[in-house]
């Protein structure tokens, strides 16, 4: 008698699912956090939109690449699949393992603290910590509610955030403040302190999370035809909502006045709302970070879930439960590393904490994006065989830009926490060591398993070069 094959992944997300997925995972706090230093730390308005725009056209780049590799192989894990399928099982379990301990910590519990500390501003009590540790945990009970659940959530808060973001455009061309004082600080050639590297560290960060769409792969409608286009309506639609939203900023207050706003969207709506405007920004920041959590909570299960199925030591996590449609002991563990990272970084709560955790997961982020560029080349090279329903135009000047990009940020993410003596990156880096180690001993262990003890081993393609 045949036993029945375990529950698996089915194809939910339609094209605006997974768009929404997109959009709502870039569009956090970033374009409300990090704005004025952008425009401090360099010199002129028009460089200013134009750090703005060079993130927009990174996003489209990366989009291109992302298309090919996630058109042609449409499983859960995304990043986790494209690099064990070039570069071999090892490295693929050092991406999800240090996705798990290090990036998805990181990210979500950065944008946890911001709704904490705008969520402070509307009347909730509550520490800071225990704040933003109760949207992780909310946000996570509805994904564990099934992909339904979580999709219709992220689509109402993508929705509810890109209307306010409308609205601040409004505002913003409509009224005009007045100019302020000039200050000394901000008069010197090239903006304050940071210069150009930090402007797009920042900048990237806001555009953070396009990618995020191909670990839902196996839940896509369509993907030959569906994933591609999630990815450029994601990254098209963000970088033109940015771009509008920033020249509302510059009309409204002058470029002065965004480089030394506190609070830069507070401050357009005060022309339209008055002592309004603190409320209605940070309800609509909160709800940016909420889609924002809830995007990253939804996409990040699935590479723990790829990789429980292919690594023994990860077995549970691979588990696909039937009666939610959703890998729920992922999103549980998941939303567990995340709290005790944030636990970690509790005495740096609100803004500080933002920063504390940005710069915790940044490097290992760039390093891993790296090499899924280089494995658009490799996997042309190893896998010439697999049908490739999108392939990226101007190969291979296209990869090689993402590719550079990439190597860029990885370097300027780097100074910058040496810049500020940051313990949080010898943190990830620790965490990355341990992970080598441990995916050494995984592939060392894999051939002397007996066959029937074995995890499926991952159809790898670069084992055929």
């Amino acid at each position: 008698m045949s036993s029945s094959p375990p529950p698996a992944p089915t194809r939910e997300l339609t094209l605006f699912d997974t768009t929404s997925i997109i959009v709502g995972i870039i569009i956090g706090s970033g374009i409300y956090e990090t704005v004025p230093r952008i425009a401090a730390a360099v010199s002129s308005p028009e460089v200013f939109l134009g750090t703005w725009l060079l993130g927009g056209a990174f996003a489209l780049v990366g989009s291109l690449c992302y298309a090919e590799l996630a058109a042609a192989w449409p499983e859960e894990g995304g990043d986790y699949v494209f690099l064990t399928r070039a570069f071999g099982r090892g490295l693929g379990f050092l991406f999800a393992w240090t996705a798990f301990w290090v990036v998805r910590p990181g990210s979500v519990g950065a944008m946890a603290f911001v709704f904490a500390k705008y969520a402070g501003r509307l009347g909730l009590d509550g520490s800071a910590l225990l704040l933003a540790s109760l949207a992780v945990t909310a946000l996570t009970l509805v994904n564990a509610l099934g992909v339904r659940s979580g999709k219709w959530t992220q689509n109402m808060l993508t929705v509810a955030k890109l209307g306010g973001l409308a609205a601040v455009v409004v505002v913003g061309l409509l009224w005009r403040g007045e100019p302020p004082a000039a200050a000394a600080s901000l008069d010197q050639p090239g903006g304050a302190a940071g210069g150009f590297g930090l402007a797009m560290i920042l900048v990237l960060y806001a555009y953070g999370g396009w990618n995020d769409m191909s670990y839902v792969g196996a839940e896509v409608r369509d993907p030959q035809r569906n994933i591609w286009r999630a990815l450029l309506w994601g990254a098209g639609t963000v970088t033109a909502a940015y771009l509008l939203v920033n020249v509302a900023f510059l009309h409204a207050l002058g470029f002065r006045g965004v480089q030394q706003a506190q609070a830069v969207a507070a401050d357009v709506m005060k022309l339209a709302l008055g002592r309004h405007a603190e409320q209605a920004i940070s309800a609509l920041v909160c709800i940016s970070a909420l889609g924002a959590i809830n995007g990253m909570l939804l996409t990040g299960a699935r590479i723990y879930f790829a990789m429980g199925q292919r690594h023994g030591m990860f077995r549970p996590l691979g588990r696909w439960s039937s009666r939610w449609q959703a890998p729920v002991v992922s999103l549980i563990v998941q939303a567990a590393v995340t709290l005790a990272v944030m636990v970690g970084f509790a005495h740096a709560a609100g803004t500080d904490g933002f920063d504390r955790m940005v710069r915790f997961g940044l490097p290992a982020f760039w390093f891993f994006l790296l090499l899924v560029a280089l494995s658009v080349f490799r996997l042309r090279r190893v896998a010439p065989q697999q049908p490739r329903p999108v392939r990226v135009p101007l190969y291979p000047l296209t990869p090689v830009a993402f590719a550079a990009g990439a190597a860029y940020m990885l370097y300027a993410s780097l100074a910058y926490a040496w810049s500020t003596r940051s313990t949080e990156a010898w943190w990830s880096i620790g965490l990355m060591l341990v992970g080598v180690a441990l995916a050494c001993w995984d592939v060392r262990t894999l051939s002397s398993q007996p066959s029937g003890k074995q995890c499926q081993p991952f159809p790898t393609d670069a084992t055929t070069d």
